[in-house]
């Protein structure tokens, strides 16, 4: 496994983060999708970024969906893990962020986003903290403030999200509940 790339000034702007939103297919998922024989489509999420959410959303920041694409298998999952904010078919994810902004209240730089693809760049561009897995698109990697060690759908955004903790200050109070020792 590869290490992480860091950018400088990431932890701060890590530490600010109130809404977290990730984009689905290439992060949550490893990309592919996959339909059975009557069409229905099939995603597969790492147990690991859902255990992750919630402990994120325990810590106090909210976590929210903006995907392209639209599937009955993102809501079921959404709604598995306590994600309210939730947009599927978002041709514009700037546009689509900017609503989600005024709704809560939020400024830009408490704001992260995780990305893979081309469609994320803007996106990437705008929030506070930018965030992308290890196999996105070369030009995506360039433009995240952390770049995880793990692939999409592989426990990139448990990765992500543990930085996150981190550099909040939170991770202890996240995790303590799991550690026997004071870490």
């Amino acid at each position: 496994m590869n290490s992480p790339v860091i950018r400088p000034g990431a932890a701060e702007k890590a530490a600010g983060v109130r809404l977290f939103l990730l984009d689905v297919d290439g992060v949550l998922t490893d990309g592919g999708i996959v339909y059975d024989s009557r069409g229905v489509e099939i995603k597969r999420f790492h147990v690991r970024d859902g255990h992750g959410i919630k402990m994120l959303q325990r810590a106090g920041v909210e976590v929210g969906i903006i995907t392209g694409r639209t599937s009955e298998v993102v809501s079921i999952r959404a709604k598995e893990l306590g994600i309210s904010i939730v947009r599927q078919g978002s041709a514009d994810k700037v546009a689509t962020w900017r609503e989600i902004l005024a709704e809560k209240g939020l400024s830009p730089r408490e704001t992260s986003y995780v990305g893979d693809d081309i469609v994320d760049l803007q996106l990437l561009g705008e929030v506070g903290f930018a965030a992308s897995v290890s196999d996105a698109e070369s030009y995506v990697m360039d433009a995240a403030d952390y770049v995880s060690s793990r692939p999409g759908g592989g426990g990139a955004v448990r990765e992500i999200i543990e930085f996150l903790l981190k550099s909040s200050g939170s991770w202890g109070k996240a995790s303590s509940r799991y550690f026997t020792d004071a870490r």
